[in-house]
């Protein structure tokens, strides 16, 4: 089946009522437009909880909870019966102004509203609902004793991680940080009101994405998710699971295009030899978890899970784990397989430094790639031309960008002539008159041509960036680098005003026509 997507981060989607950021609730008129656009895919990127600080979705200090920067708090009844953004104080509602005015996500402001609200509305609950024991509270502990082989272990972790004033688990007290029964039997009751809490807030944002789940299935839309490869060293996983994974190693990339020296990711590197004694035990709670979001998600960095490249911490060289082909291939598929066990489609992030056994391992199991189309060239032949996308394979997914990579603007603007000619004169360009226009700078006449080229291919699956739907240069992150720019882009206008938004209507009403034209 032939179908086409939207790549647009949920942080980027805030609407009139949200706090500075994309929420939950910003999903259903997200998912309107997109429908309307013939769009049956939005890919988003991770939402699992980032730890204070932090604002990149691929350092996390969980691998199941979702982020609760992403609640909408217009939708929880206890801040809505406090009377919602109007119980604020005049210095709170100021901040809470700011926030929403930030031209980009203002991740401490929006946190430090967003945790002060959802704990008044949590006591709130606790006098209305859970002392008198109510069906609401009913609700909330059917949804603990549901989710408990997964919420026990983070909302310990995150009282504990509070009363610790978020120092590391590695520097908690021993009995804690060796997970000792007697000491962690003692703790759940002295922080009983605090773990509560921590359930609380899940159940909230469980509740709301089953909601936000359901309204896009109506409209024939699939949400899909993204699994990052690993999970920060100071998070809830990896204190509950010490064992499956190597302290003294961080993981990271050999040299590639996005740098000369390859990159140190600071996380953990998995033991995969503990892993296996458990039969992966961690590993297919993943895939659960993931699987109860999202329809199908997007495996980042796919070439890990068949080999894992590390440095030791204490210095010395790196190496990759398994080391023999042989054994790297049987992991990547035994990994894979997990994955797909509890029913989720999955595509594989398989960019950057790939052996191409890799790839014929995804192909011989039935797993799409990405194809991202300035990549996509004949290497190893003069003048390494372009591959045109009508020659992709069915089984892949064919993309303009990723959320790492410079928009097709910036591309475009920094192609040499030579380049513009190479891409221009392929068949599907010169199909739609692309020949006559290699001077050009980025005019909304070229975008669309690249658009069109890359709804064309034969790719099952077409993913295209929003900036590359508008022809923005914004751009998501740049790797390799710390900036208070990467994971912060927010659309220009409110998700729930696109319909009065020419140019948003414009694109909507493109992007059908193509879509319809090449019957995706």
């Amino acid at each position: 089946m032939r179908r086409s997507g939207l790549l647009i981060p949920l942080f980027s989607c805030a609407s009139t009522t949200s706090w500075g950021i994309g929420d939950i609730g910003d999903i259903r008129p997200l998912v309107t437009w997109l429908a309307g656009a013939g769009q049956r895919v939005l890919q988003l990127l991770p939402l699992n909880e980032m730890a204070n600080g932090e604002q990149s979705p691929y350092s996390a200090i969980t691998a199941m909870a979702i982020d609760p920067i992403y609640i909408c708090l217009a939708h929880v009844p206890e801040w809505v019966g406090l009377g919602g953004d109007l119980s604020l104080s005049p210095d709170e509602r100021a901040e809470l102004q700011a926030a929403r005015a930030a031209r980009h996500v203002d991740y401490p402001r929006v946190r430090a509203l967003k945790r002060l609200a959802l704990e008044r509305a949590f006591a709130r609950f606790v006098e209305c609902e859970w002392t008198p024991r109510t069906a609401r509270a009913q609700t909330l502990s059917a949804f603990v004793a549901r989710e408990a082989w997964w919420l026990e272990d983070y909302t310990l972790f995150r009282a504990i991680h509070d009363r610790e004033q978020h120092r590391s688990w590695m520097e908690w007290p021993d009995a804690l940080r060796q997970r000792d029964a007697e000491a962690m039997a003692r703790t759940r009751q002295e922080l009983a009101p605090q773990i509560l809490f921590y359930e609380y807030v899940q159940w909230l944002a469980n509740t709301q994405w089953e909601a936000a789940r359901g309204f896009a299935r109506t409209q024939d839309v699939l949400l899909f998710g993204d699994l990052p490869f690993m999970v920060d060293i100071n998070s809830a996983d990896v204190w509950a699971h010490q064992h499956d994974f190597r302290l003294d190693a961080s993981v990271g990339v050999p040299p590639d295009a996005f740098s000369a020296t390859g990159q140190d990711w600071g996380m953990p590197a998995y033991n995969w030899d503990a892993l296996a004694a458990n039969d992966f035990r961690w590993l297919h709670d993943r895939a659960t978890r993931s699987a109860a979001l999202y329809d199908g998600y997007r495996v980042d960095h796919l070439v890990g899970f068949y080999r894992t490249y590390s440095r030791p911490r204490a210095g010395g060289d790196p190496s990759f784990s398994p080391a023999h082909e042989p054994e790297q291939r049987a992991l990547g598929e035994r990994v894979l397989g997990i994955f797909r066990a509890p029913g989720s489609e999955i595509i594989a992030e398989d960019l950057g430094v790939v052996p191409e056994f890799v790839r014929e391992s995804l192909t011989r199991i039935g797993i799409p790639g990405f194809k991202v189309f300035r990549w996509e060239r004949e290497w190893d032949r003069e003048g390494q031309p372009f591959r045109d996308p009508s020659t992709y394979p069915v089984l892949s997914v064919a993309i303009a960008g990723t959320h790492d990579t410079e928009t097709t603007a910036v591309w475009w603007q920094s192609a040499t002539v030579a380049e513009r000619e190479a891409v221009l004169n392929l068949p599907t360009f010169t199909n739609v008159g692309g020949a006559t226009l290699v001077d050009q700078p980025f005019v909304p006449v070229i975008r669309d041509i690249l658009l069109d080229a890359l709804l064309a291919s034969q790719s099952a699956l077409v993913i295209v960036p929003v900036q590359d739907l508008f022809g923005w240069t914004d751009r998501i992150n740049e790797p390799a680098t710390v900036s208070p720019g990467n994971w912060t882009f927010r659309l220009p206008w409110p998700i729930d005003r696109l319909a009065d938004v020419p140019d948003a209507h414009e694109r909507q009403r493109t992007l059908f026509a193509l879509t319809k034209k090449h019957d995706r």
